[in-house]
């Protein structure tokens, strides 16, 4: 495998021109059937595991963030991955927050980032997907414009969704990215209530106007009390929503404190955000009893770290920061844990 050759080379890049470069090397090489240079075997799981009522090839996934625009999954699928997400996407282009505004905190294998989907809108992912010959589970994240009034934020999930529907196999609602403001108080009370049955409503008429249901999903923060990840759940089960990801990243600088560029602002990922996320993992877990499908993310760099997840509560897992540490060969050693875990 080349990536832990080619990644000190990728260090010495700012890191959102890394990212680019990685994903057209990776398409470069999915297009010259090469991707087994880039990435390990895949993985052979020990079957489809069920989650929001879809089977999936196994339960490592790609999370939103690292193919916004739905450009990529053709190389990405290449990967031995059960399933991409891709997004966040908003119904109109945005350019996002100034750069840079990603950064490395290696000592830590962390990543803090303020892109603020940063994206060319709903209609150019769908365009884009229209083309890609992959096809495996694809989620698509969700979210709202910068400059759309939070009392207006409705209008542009319904909007996302009724764009991308004919193009998911399950639709994610982000309402927890710290980049977009006051984004995050969608999260909670009267207005996840009105988001969610909204969306459940629209859910239902594209249902019967496609002709096939497309599972939802809501994106929920890491840094929430645990009264609120109850209200939350409580919200999810009263309106029949179908999965739910732990977590999205966090504003919190616990296990980088001190470190070069800690003090930027933006979320930070990676393995300092996975004793959080994990214990929202297992707060959703004792809340929803099964009920809700949960997708584990954050922090997950190894197979003990996938493992916790899956024992937590997790059905499903995500990857992002720890394919830029660990590379794609990661991949398949988490599918290879997770085969390893009690059924």
């Amino acid at each position: 495998m080349l990536y832990p050759a080619l990644r000190p080379l990728f260090f010495t890049l700012p890191p959102e021109t890394a990212h680019d470069a990685a994903l057209r090397a990776l398409d470069l090489a999915a297009r010259a059937g090469l991707a087994n240079l880039v990435a390990a075997p895949a993985a052979t799981a020990r079957g489809p595991v069920s989650a929001m009522g879809i089977a999936f090839p196994n339960r490592v996934g790609i999370a939103a963030g690292l193919d916004k625009n739905g450009a990529h999954v053709d190389g990405l699928g290449t990967l031995g991955c059960g399933f991409i997400e891709v997004g966040t996407v908003t119904p109109r282009p945005q350019a996002g927050n100034p750069r840079p505004r990603m950064f490395r905190i290696p000592a830590a294998r962390a990543l803090i980032n303020r892109m603020g989907f940063n994206n060319d809108g709903a209609d150019r992912l769908v365009e884009n997907l229209a083309r890609t010959r992959w096809r495996g589970v694809l989620g698509i994240n969700i979210g709202k414009n910068f400059d759309t009034p939070l009392e207006r934020a409705t209008e542009d999930y319904l909007a996302c969704l009724r764009k991308v529907y004919a193009s998911a196999h399950y639709v994610t609602v982000n309402v927890s990215s710290p980049n977009t403001r006051g984004l995050r108080s969608l999260q909670l009370g009267d207005e996840l209530e009105a988001l969610l049955g909204a969306l459940k409503a629209e859910q239902a008429r594209l249902a019967a106007m496609h002709g096939r249901y497309v599972p939802l999903a809501l994106k929920i923060a890491p840094d929430l009390a645990d009264g609120e990840i109850a209200g939350i759940a409580a919200k999810l089960l009263a309106h029949g929503i179908d999965g739910v990801i732990a977590t999205n990243t966090t504003t919190s600088r616990s296990g980088v404190a001190g470190m070069p560029h800690a003090r930027e602002e933006g979320g930070l990922s990676g393995a300092p955000l996975f004793d959080r996320s994990t214990a929202v993992v297992a707060l959703l877990a004792k809340e929803l009893a099964g009920r809700v499908a949960i997708i584990g993310c954050g922090g997950i760099l190894g197979a003990a770290d996938v493992r916790a997840k899956i024992a937590a509560g997790a059905t499903l897992v995500q990857l992002y920061t720890g394919l830029v540490y660990r590379g794609p060969e990661l991949i398949g050693e988490l599918v290879r844990a997770c085969d390893a875990v009690p059924a």
